[in-house]
């Protein structure tokens, strides 16, 4: 076949493949020209345009969430790279494999005010698990092997232990135009077999014995691909009579021993109740928590282990207690866990106080939104209960996961946040980007102030009837009207919780969206019922609350009993 003349480019093209990358976003430009004709030219590839780098590199995050393989972003040379940074950082913290590839030119030409030109190679290197630097000639043999070996090894380390993001920069120098015999999958490819290992049986009963009633054990899970080996296992767990494992909304993770809606329950317990319950050994799996409310309460705790379990690139200790990293894959020390603390079963109440007060607490979140006005808590209460069955939901940061933290989830097919390090950036574009690989419907909830951010999403050609977006339109950044940081500012209203100026309803006729808005509970029954059996173009509903009744509705929330 005919390809670019670029070496460099078709061993790319030939290492993506052979180590599983399926889905490239591309990005327009001149000096990785080259690189688009390598990639767009071979079959195996799906290649995506996306102007907007920013946005183009969030797409790739959420085409990689949704698909659980790496996806390829390919740049030109200069800021485009930059624009990258965001999503990559996102994809670091979560274990993300994004194979982040730009074009560059010859390393003489930088700094010599030439066009497009920056220092590249580690220019994202705090937040991908490796840089390589491919030089612009390729014309010796060793300097092909050598770019063989580190593209190789760099796609080794992408997918190697905890997943990430990691960094190509291709040299590139003129003509970037001509072109040349090919022979696909040609290169070398080198590979690397990981198999899962178990503990040693002898290991996992002590550590078994060491958890045995009657010892409390919580278990809390954080955000968290979905795991049908995890589930099974936790539940395993949860059936303890000693064990309660506790969700977050992002841990995707569900069953009637578990309770899923953490910050409604410890909202609703008395500083009694929760000493009482108070454990004695903390598990975590998953990433970063959501719930302040479980982060203080944990940390205020004495005496208490902290056991972390899953591959991390450093030591966490959030809670101040950590006691034990177990560097294993969540699903498999669980299950082994499980297995090693039956012979231990022991009389406990533990658990069973735990589910009790969690479904006192799910009562009392009822009769308090069945009581509170108009609000994004009664809006939100309302968009949860009417979620299709086999709608994935994606979460904006700010105001609508931490609302998510409150409703019954337990039916929802898959949940996603941006929480690797919670940027209100590029939500929707992520968003989208799972919608392309998910053949039910994607729904975004965000708000006013982070769909501003990203509206370069609403501007692609990968749009589609499946992908839905919900706007909550409460006066912008409504979550600074709820924190202490901000909340009682004189500067609230200037500064932080502004209006948004966001003409939705021009933007959704813009870009082709079909539109829907509410505005009173009355309104907001229909209009999902609408917004959800529209079919024929993306939609897009825009939800008005009052910001300062909202903030005070779910102030007074957290004081209920």
């Amino acid at each position: 076949m005919e390809s670019t003349d670029k070496l460099s480019c078709n061993i790319l093209a030939d290492l993506l493949s052979a180590h599983g990358v399926k889905h490239a976003v591309l990005s327009p430009g001149s000096r990785n020209a080259p690189l688009i004709v390598a990639l767009s030219r071979r079959a195996e590839f799906s290649c995506h345009v996306v102007v907007d780098e920013r946005s183009a590199a969030f797409i790739a995050l959420g085409m990689a969430l949704q698909s659980g393989f790496p996806v390829a972003l390919v740049c030109t040379s200069g800021t485009a790279l930059l624009n990258y940074a965001p999503a990559v950082a996102e994809a670091f913290y979560r274990g993300v494999p994004l194979i982040v590839v730009s074009a560059d030119r010859p390393e003489e030409w930088i700094d010599q005010d030439d066009s497009q030109t920056l220092w590249q190679p580690g220019a994202l290197a705090n937040f991908v698990k490796r840089t390589c630097d491919i030089p612009a000639r390729l014309d010796h043999p060793d300097a092909a092997w050598s770019a063989d070996r580190l593209i190789n090894d760099a796609m080794i380390e992408a997918l190697s232990g905890r997943r990430g993001p990691v960094h190509i920069n291709i040299r590139l120098d003129a003509p970037l135009s001509r072109m040349a015999e090919c022979r696909p999958g040609s290169s070398r490819v080198i590979r690397m077999v990981s198999p899962e290992v178990e503990m040693p049986v002898r290991e996992a009963r002590e550590l078994g014995a060491r958890l045995a009633s009657p010892r409390r054990i919580m278990v809390i899970a954080g955000f968290h691909e979905p795991d049908e080996r995890l589930n099974r296992a936790l539940a395993k767990m949860a059936a303890l009579p000693n064990v309660v494992v506790l969700t977050e909304t992002i841990a995707n993770l569900h069953s009637p021993l578990f309770v899923g809606r953490i910050d409604t329950t410890l909202s609703a317990l008395t500083p009694a109740e929760k000493q009482a319950l108070a454990p004695e050994v903390v598990i975590t799996v998953g990433g970063a928590l959501v719930s302040r409310h479980v982060k203080e309460y944990i940390r205020s705790l004495t005496g208490v282990e902290h056991w972390a379990v899953g591959r991390s690139h450093t030591t966490v200790d959030c809670f101040r207690h950590l006691s034990l990293r177990i560097g294993m894959q969540p699903a498999l020390f669980m299950r082994q866990l499980a297995s090693a603390m039956q012979p231990f079963r022991a009389e406990s109440d533990y658990a069973s106080s735990w589910r009790a007060l969690r479904d006192r607490a799910a009562e009392s979140h009822d009769r308090y939104v069945a009581a509170s006005p108009w609000s994004d808590l009664v809006a939100m209460s309302r968009i949860f209960r009417s979620i299709p069955r086999g709608c994935n939901l994606h979460l904006s940061n700010g105001t609508p996961v931490r609302y998510a933290q409150l409703m019954d989830c337990s039916a929802i097919h898959r949940s996603d946040c941006n929480r690797g390090v919670s940027g209100i950036d590029g939500c929707t574009s992520t968003a989208l980007g799972a919608s392309v690989l998910y053949r039910g419907a994607t729904l975004l909830i965000t708000g006013d102030m982070s769909c501003q951010y990203d509206l370069a999403a609403f501007s692609s050609e990968l749009m589609s009837a499946r992908f839905k977006v919900i706007v909550m339109c409460n006066g912008g950044g409504g979550i600074f009207r709820f924190i202490g940081s901000t909340s009682s500012l004189p500067e609230l209203d200037r500064f932080f919780a502004g209006p948004v100026r966001l003409p939705l309803r021009d933007i959704a006729s813009g870009y082709g969206l079909a539109y829907f808005e509410a505005a009173a509970e009355a309104e907001l029954g229909p209009v999902l019922h609408a917004f959800f059996a529209e079919t024929e173009r993306p939609a897009l509903l825009a939800v008005t609350t009052p910001p300062e009744t909202s903030a005070r509705v779910l102030r007074a929330y957290f004081s209920r009993r």
